[in-house]
């Protein structure tokens, strides 16, 4: 796949592959990108993730690798057989585990396009109170420009953030810089366990790349009328 990734990645957070392949059926790969998880990776293995690359679709496969720099490349690299668009890793893994998942996922390539690799900030479940708890003595915000810093001198392309931290990163980090952003919500829907929630337009406007939406896609009674609603609003936003 050597298009530009889309704007939008639909969280297929589905207990089963059936679920996730039914919504997968009714998406076109040319409005948005899928991303797999956890839940639906460990209920189903690789296989939806090889039949939604085969249909078209941008992978952004959700593990968020975090262990050993020797586990990690191994992970790395058969994720990047999968022909994934992306992946991630937690950026707080260490110097030696990001530059071992990089080193790992430029040799998978050959002389294919590399997929993106995404260093995990702070969960956008987590607020300031949440990361003072884990023993962090700055703010979210803070913690995750530091760790974008560090996860691009570890040659990482981008990385995962809450779009109200996007225009500091942006700034920090450069214009190439990836800024993949979860926690959307249109401005009618839930907030559901997030907390550092931006609606579509305004993660725009703050400067990300890339946009995990889930439930409100997912969960809606038409997902496909939500997806081309979403779309739509990015259209207008970016005008």
């Amino acid at each position: 796949m050597n298009s530009p990734l889309p704007r939008v990645f639909v969280a297929l957070d589905f207990p089963n592959a059936a679920d996730a392949l039914a919504l997968a059926h009714r998406l076109d790969p040319r409005d948005c990108g899928l991303k797999i998880g956890k839940e639906l990776f460990v209920s189903a293995g690789p296989e939806p993730v090889r039949e939604m690359v085969a249909r078209g679709f941008a992978v952004f496969l959700d593990l968020k690798f975090h262990d050993i720099p020797n586990t990690v490349a191994g992970a790395c690299a058969a994720a990047a057989r999968l022909g994934v668009a992306m992946m991630n890793v937690h950026a707080s893994g260490g110097r030696a585990m990001l530059r071992a998942a990089r080193d790992a996922l430029d040799r998978t390539a050959g002389a294919g396009r590399r997929p993106l690799l995404i260093g995990v900030t702070v969960l956008t479940s987590l607020s300031d109170d949440d990361v003072h708890e884990i023993g962090f003595g700055e703010s979210a915000a803070a913690l995750a420009r530091r760790l974008a810093v560090f996860a691009q001198s570890c040659g990482l392309d981008g990385v995962v953030c809450s779009a109200r931290e996007a225009p500091e990163l942006r700034a920090a980090c450069g214009p190439a810089f990836k800024l993949v952003t979860p926690g959307i919500r249109p401005a009618a829907a839930a907030t559901n366990d997030q907390v550092r929630i931006v609606t579509p337009e305004a993660a725009l406007r703050n400067g990300a790349d890339h946009l995990v939406v889930g439930r409100p896609v997912t969960h809606a009674a038409d997902p496909v009328a939500a997806l081309a609603a979403i779309n739509a609003s990015l259209a207008k936003a970016a005008a």
